[in-house]
């Protein structure tokens, strides 16, 4: 994927250039210079606090939703270094970044990945590690991983009928995620459950969800379908609606009621939490990207493996941090060419129900 070094079409500036020394002065005076310590705020007041950041494009599952057919991996060497990232995210936390999401792809197929977790961890200003898992192989990892410092997981399970779920994930076992979810709980990590909802595919497997989750004491979170990878893999009559969601889960349970905010990272984050009514400790979340736009309350950025930094998931604008280092650059270009993508920030994303208006990027090259 092209690498855009600055989304003009959002901030309307000529692209920067990112050699180091070159302190891109002219865009910086037009976000304002934001001194270590102070927060990242985009032009719409948007303060971010939060980054995702992939560790690998790869993944040891094929999901029909979000890894096309033929799809290339990039080189190992063109990934971030794990001393590249720690780095990275110093410069990160300097400017206010207090939460890390690990994702992928799948972040556990990368080697040594407890050793990264333990040093972002130790990144001072980093108050929470936290990560996205297919749970394959999280049974013998989450102990591991909650000793080196993660806080709190979220497992992918769009169903729990094992064949459905080898079909939707083309190659997925089951008992191993299940074994996963319950080596989490019991390793003490804060564990939530995502499902992509998928009319005709997965829409049946709501209820039962439910009721897994539940029976554990966890939230399950259903995801709309998203037209990444310039739509094509997203059909129309698949994508079932924040509504449907609700009414499902209100057929088989009874009424909802929107349930409070409990914790910051509620009130900025991309789902909205919902409980049954007399019932406050059974409660799910929609993420309703197309139907229920969130933008407006968007806390974070994107990096992916090959260090990438991406403002939104819904465009291809990015701006390459690795490169900046990989070229000499200070930390000081870091923290300016951090600025300058977060100055290009758009008000939101311009997905369509029809699937058009999605980035060419794919979903595992950039974790969600």
């Amino acid at each position: 994927m092209k690498v855009v070094r600055l989304p003009v079409v959002a901030s309307g500036l000529a692209p920067p250039r990112t050699e180091p020394g070159d302190r891109l002065a002219p865009q910086l005076e037009t976000l304002g210079h934001l001194g270590p310590g102070d927060p990242l705020v985009d032009r719409f007041a948007r303060r971010v606090r939060y980054l995702r950041l992939s560790v690998t494009d790869r993944c040891n599952y094929r999901c029909v939703y979000c890894m096309p057919e033929g799809v290339e991996f990039q080189p190992r060497t063109a990934l971030l270094t794990f001393e590249e990232i720690v780095r990275l995210l110093h410069v990160f936390a300097g400017l206010g970044v207090r939460r890390v999401r690990v994702t992928g792809g799948e972040p556990t197929v990368r080697a040594h990945l407890v050793d990264l977790v333990a040093r972002i961890a130790d990144v001072p200003g980093i108050a929470e590690v936290v990560m996205t898992t297919n749970g394959h192989l999280l049974a013998e990892l989450a102990a591991p991983l909650a000793a080196a410092g993660l806080r709190s997981i979220n497992v992918s399970l769009d169903t729990v009928d094992a064949d459905r779920f080898r079909d939707v994930t083309r190659r997925g076992d089951l008992e191993r995620v299940v074994d996963g979810i319950d080596a989490a709980i019991a390793a003490g990590l804060k564990v939530k459950l995502n499902a992509v909802a998928l009319r005709g595919i997965t829409e049946g497997d709501i209820a039962s969800l439910c009721d897994f989750a539940w029976r554990r004491g966890l939230v399950v979170r259903f995801i709309e379908h998203m037209p990444m990878s310039s739509g094509t893999l997203y059909t129309p009559e698949h994508e079932l609606p924040a509504a449907a969601i609700r009414d499902a889960v209100a057929a088989a349970f009874g009424p909802l009621e929107p349930s409070p905010p409990l914790d910051p990272e509620r009130a900025t984050g991309p789902a909205r939490y919902w409980r049954l009514v007399g019932d406050p400790g059974r409660e799910l979340g929609i993420i309703s990207a197309m139907t229920e736009h969130f933008c407006d309350t968007c806390n974070r950025l994107r990096l992916s493996a090959t260090g990438d930094l991406h403002a939104c998931l819904g465009h291809d604008d990015a701006v390459s941090l690795r490169d900046v280092i990989r070229a000499g650059g200070s930390d000081d270009d870091v923290r300016d060419a951090i600025q300058i993508s977060l100055l290009g920030k758009r008000a939101g994303h311009e997905f369509s129900l029809s699937g058009e208006g999605g980035p060419r990027k794919h979903m595992v090259a950039i974790g969600g």
